[in-house]
This record gives structure tokens, sequence and C-alpha cells, in this order.
């Protein structure tokens, strides 16, 4: 009768696993029940917090972590620093346009050799310059300048969709340490769970030792039981401070007082199809949009080369003071000069092959970022899918974990079970536990993953009204 019974019972667990038209499709909660409804219960925040001072001061929520890696990431702040010496380089350039301005004073003592040679005797005498100034003005250069300040342009532009990739992979760590913080966290509730469930069955097994309805070998699993499972929870606690610890690490506070968690892991839905993404990351990745910079640079680049023969146009005017003494006499010049370079054909016409093959081989790079995009899009998106068709399975995998355990462990109560089926049950529970919260936050990790990909943020409808409102 009692085999009848539980067979009965296995039918009406399994039944919606094999005719649900839900299962590894969607979410269905009318089917498949929330983590929380299956779960033990435990007190909200009892132990969310993070070590390092004396007490509670800061409510930590993902938003929070964000705005401090975006604040303090050194990351971030040495990608700014590059399109700040950027933009002083392309103010460099545009210097040439800006007139020189040198002075020079000093003293010499002359003996001119052939003269002294020819007349017979030493002509020695002093020169004295109380002051050379020049003032050279560029006028003109065919060009060349306007080339120069368009490539630092393109850099400095480079360097601002580079910040902009280092925003968007600091969110993505943080938000990945984040969620990592989380599911250790779960961990813990469930090791320390199982410890109050294995110290039941310690307490059931001692008492029946002590009225001598069970063998001393019950107590003695019981309580090895017990020990395995509190040397689960010390390991449990101590993944808990290394996931602070790289949270921490990422958002660039190490030192960082303690905090409260407020966040749980849960699961929020991905509403855009693979096509979308694709189409988000085109607008949103700045990857791609560098490497179509770092093309038309070396477009640039080839414009300039063919450039190195022109002249450059210039005035030039000097006035010098100084003579027999510092004030004896003065001079001025006034000029103008179309100056060309020194050109070497071969060396120009290699330097203008070498940027053309540089720029096919950027052409080829472009090609292959947004290749590697598209991959890394697909990947995430894929296990995003995966994750989420995983979930309600896991989901359901612990609710009939949790009822075989209430089964296994009442027939124990009545003396019916035995020790060994106990463990197991409790085993296979605490195991499909860590399942459901590894599936819940992978898909959280692959989420994550999917909004560095596309380079953008998915909002919930709760979000969007929130953003709104």
């Amino acid at each position: 009768m009692l085999k009848k019974i539980i067979i009965v019972l296995i039918l009406i667990l399994f039944m919606p696993c094999c005719f649900s038209k839900e299962l590894g499709n969607k979410i269905n909660p009318d089917e498949f029940p929330i983590g929380e409804d299956v779960l033990p219960e435990f007190e909200k925040n009892s132990d969310f917090i993070i070590s390092g001072s004396v007490e509670k001061n800061i409510d930590m929520s993902l938003d929070n972590c964000i705005r401090l890696a975006l604040g303090n990431n050194p990351k971030i702040n040495a990608a700014f620093q590059d399109i700040l010496a950027a933009d002083a380089r392309v103010k460099q350039v545009w210097s040439n346009y800006f007139p020189t301005l040198s002075w020079q004073t000093g003293y010499t003592r002359l003996r001119q050799l052939q003269l002294s040679d020819a007349l017979g005797e030493n002509l020695e005498f002093n020169y004295y310059l109380l002051g050379q100034a020049s003032l050279q003005q560029m006028l003109y250069d065919f060009g060349v300048t306007q080339n120069q300040a368009t490539i630092r342009k393109l850099d400095y532009e480079g360097y601002k969709k580079t910040f902009e990739a280092t925003v968007n992979d600091v969110i993505y760590q943080t938000k990945n340490a984040y969620y990592n913080v989380l599911y250790a966290y779960e961990n813990k509730r469930i090791a320390r769970d199982t410890v109050a469930k294995y110290q039941l069955f310690y307490n059931q097994a001692k008492a029946y030792y002590s009225s001598g309805m069970n063998p001393k070998v019950d107590v003695t699993i019981a309580e090895t039981n017990l020990s395995n499972a509190k040397l689960k929870l010390i390991e449990a606690d101590n993944a808990i401070n290394l996931a602070i610890a790289n949270l921490n690490n990422v958002m660039g506070v190490p030192y960082i007082e303690k905090y409260k968690i407020v966040d749980r892991l849960q699961y929020k839905p991905v509403k855009i199809t693979f096509e979308e993404a694709i189409d988000i990351a085109r607008d949103a990745r700045p990857e791609l949009k560098h490497a179509e910079i770092r093309v038309e640079g070396v477009n640039q680049t080839i414009k300039l080369t063919k450039k190195s023969f022109l002249p450059t146009i210039s005035v030039e005017g000097q006035y010098q003071r100084g003579g027999k003494s510092w004030t004896s006499n003065y001079g001025f010049n006034l000029g103008g000069y179309l100056t060309f370079p020194a050109v070497n054909i071969m060396l120009l016409r290699n330097e203008i092959k070498e940027a053309r093959y540089l720029y096919d081989r950027e052409l080829a790079n472009a090609r292959d970022m947004q290749n590697n995009i598209y991959l890394e899009i697909q990947t995430a998106y894929l296990k995003v899918e995966e994750k989420r068709n995983q979930l309600p399975v896991a989901i359901l995998q612990v609710k009939q974990a949790k009822e075989n355990y209430e089964l296994s462990f009442g027939r124990y109560r009545v003396g019916e079970g035995s020790p060994t089926e106990l463990k197991d049950s409790e085993n296979t529970y605490e195991q499909a536990q860590l399942t459901y919260y590894t599936a819940l936050y992978e898909y959280n990790s692959a989420r994550a993953q999917l909004e560095k990909a596309i380079g953008k943020n998915l909002l919930t409808d709760d979000e969007v009204v929130e953003l709104i409102n």
C-alpha cells in the first residue's frame, strides 16, 4: 500500500514536467512557483553585512555599487586622463599657426686666423650681444597642419570610445561581482539551513537511541552529517568574504566600510530578439565606432604622407642689439620664406605604400572586431536563453526534492525510515537548491554579459516606469 502511495506521489510530481508546453520555454509562475515558495524561509537581510566597520551605515544596491565603481575604479580614471591628453595633442598641432618667439644674448671673443696671418698681427676683439629677438610665423603649409590636426582629432575620438568601452566593461564586472556576492549569500543560507536540518536529524537520532529504539550507529551517522554540514557552512561564509573582496576591488574601494546588501538574486526577463540585440550594438557598442575611427585615421595618414614634398610659407623678423659694447649698435632683418623639405623619392614612395597597407590592415581589423562582437552577442544571448529555460526545471526539482525530504523525515520520525534514506533526501534537496541558485546566478551573469555585448542596459517594464516617473 505504501509503495502505491509513493508511486502516485511521484506521478503527480512529474506530470507537469511531462505535459507542460511552457517547460523549457519560459517561466510560468502558475505552474512553476518562484524559488522563495519552495525554499526555506529566513530572516531577510539578517546576515547580509559586509565586515570592515563597527556598525551598519549604508544600504547597498546594485545601482549604488555601479555609482561607486564609476567614481572610483582606477581604469576609468586612467581612460579619462587619456582623453585629456589627446585633447592637448590636438592643440599642440594647431600651435603651428601661432608665432614662434626666441631671445638670445651672449658674449664672444674672436681672433681672425686668416686676417691675422695676412697682416702679420693678432686681430682680436670682443663681440657683445645684448639681445637678439626673433619672431617667426608660418602662414601656410598646404594642408599639412590640417591633416595632422584631423589625425589627432580622430585619436581624441578614439580615446573617447575607449573610455566608453572601459565604463561598459567596469559596469559588467561590477554587476557580475555583485551577483556573485548574492549567490554566495544564497549558498550560505542553504548551508545554514542544512545545518539546521542535520541538527534535527541528530536530535531525533539521539532521542531514539536514548529510548532504545535505534542503535548507536544512527547517532554516529547523524553526528557525522552534522559536522560535515558545519564545515560547508564555514566554507560558504569564507566564500562570501572572497566575493565581497572581489566586488570592492572592482568598485575601486577595497577599504570601504561595511554596508548592508538589500537585494537578492531574482529573475529579470530579457525581452529583445537576437536581431534587435545586433541593431542596438551597431549604435551603442563603442568598440565598433572605435574601429571605424582607426580606419579613417589611417586614411588621413595616407593623405598626410602624400604632402611630404610640399613647401611651407613663412615670415620672420629679427632685431639685434650689441657690437663692440653692449649698446654700441643695432640691426634688424625681415623676410618671407618658401621652404621646401628635403625629398627622398624612394623613401616617400614606400612611406605611401606602408600607409596603404596599414589602411588595409585596419579594414581587416575592423571586420574582425565586428565578427568578434557578433559572436560575443550570440554567445551571451544563447547563454541567457539556456539559463532561462533551465530555471523552470530547477524550480521543479527543488519542489520535488523538498517534498521528498519531508516524506523521508516524516518516515524517520515515526520509525519507518533509515538514516541513509534521510541523508540522501537531504543531500538531494541541498543540491537542488544549489542548482537553482547556480542557474539563477548564471542567468543574471549572462544577462549582464549581453548588456555589455550590446553596449546598453536592458530595462524591465517596472524599471522603465520607475525611470519615467
